[in-house]
């Protein structure tokens, strides 16, 4: 099983105030987290890529608890979440893909007890590649007020035989949700999507 070589890391966080309404009484926080990686099967392919997953549990755990410490350090206030990956050109989308379990698995071994599966997006693209990673509430998958996305990305990332592993954490509802279906009060938290 190939070693995992880690070039940079960056922590990224919003506050929203609002969305051309009246202030919020509690502001949306949203932190994302980027790890950038040398990409093992860069450049070739190999038929046998899954156990490289095992190798990046330990990386989205480190990511999942460095985020959950700057919303505050209570998995209670985590109410959104999601992942994603950008492949460099020398990979393959398939490459990206083996961030699905680790980072969901560490989101939800951080957070203790969500129950919705982590909605994830990947690409291919170069350095400066922008990411839109998809966001549901931990609980409930479909809870229409925190379906949302922040957009992520690193100017000189990926490069070609790297990966850019993101994970993101949100506090709450987008700003002034007003769309109706099932709100986060009535989740019954028995499947993940209700």
């Amino acid at each position: 099983m190939p070693d995992l070589t880690l070039r940079k890391q960056a922590l990224l966080t919003e506050e929203i105030f609002h969305e051309f309404g009246p202030p919020a009484s509690v502001p949306l926080r949203r932190v994302a987290m980027v790890s950038v990686i040398e990409n093992p099967f860069a450049g070739r392919y190999e038929p046998d890529i899954a156990p490289f997953m095992d190798t990046l549990k330990p990386l989205g755990e480190a990511m999942a608890r460095r985020m959950l410490d700057a919303l505050g350090g209570d998995p209670a206030q985590v109410q959104g979440y999601g992942k994603g990956a950008i492949v460099g050109a020398a990979g393959e989308l398939e490459h990206g893909a083996l961030w699905h379990v680790p980072g969901g698995w560490a989101m939800r071994e951080v957070l203790g007890d969500a129950m919705a599966i982590v909605p994830s997006t990947k690409k291919v693209g170069g350095p400066g590649t922008r990411l839109d990673v998809p966001i549901t509430h931990v609980n409930a998958s479909y809870v229409r007020s925190h379906f949302d996305a922040m957009e992520v990305g690193l100017t000189d990332a990926p490069r070609a035989a790297e990966l850019a592993l993101i994970l993101v954490m949100t506090t709450g509802p987008r700003i002034h949700a007003r769309v109706g279906g099932l709100a986060a009060a009535d989740i019954e938290g028995r499947d993940g999507l209700r």
